[in-house]
């Protein structure tokens, strides 16, 4: 009995760690928070609404219900601007646009203040080397 105890110790110092290497995916990681303008380009989106409503259609989705009276909405903001909710994405015109990012209800919070518990879109026109706040917010 002991010496199957010691063949399975032995096979499994061999195999797992052989087994728990990942040597498919060496780049860097897909931010799911941004969409960038090479992301989007050339495939038939004419508004900014329809590119996040195909590609990123979750962040168009309000989570929860945070006051019966008056219910936060996803906020949208166009180069720093607030536009509104997020039918208001569909008034701005994608050829402009170098990015689109989605902070979660907490990021946006800390970010503009309590009416945005559900989180805001922030498209920008600027170049991706200026993206405001970092692309992960517990760095």
């Amino acid at each position: 009995m002991r010496a199957f105890f010691r063949l399975w110790t032995i096979a499994g110092l061999v195999l797992v760690p052989g087994c728990s290497l990942n040597r498919g995916n060496t780049g860097p990681r897909l931010d799911r928070t941004v969409l960038t303008a090479e992301q989007f380009a050339n495939r038939g989106y004419s508004t900014a609404y329809e590119v996040v409503e195909a590609m990123r259609s979750n962040w168009l989705t309000e989570r929860g219900t945070d006051s019966f009276t008056s219910p936060a909405k996803v906020q949208v903001y166009f180069d720093g601007i607030r536009l509104g909710g997020v039918e208001s994405l569909r008034t701005i015109d994608l050829r402009p646009i170098t990015y689109i990012r989605y902070f979660d209800g907490i990021a946006a919070t800390a970010r503009w203040g309590l009416d945005h518990g559900m989180g805001a879109i922030y498209v920008s026109t600027h170049p991706l080397s200026e993206m405001i706040g970092p692309a992960n917010p517990s760095s």
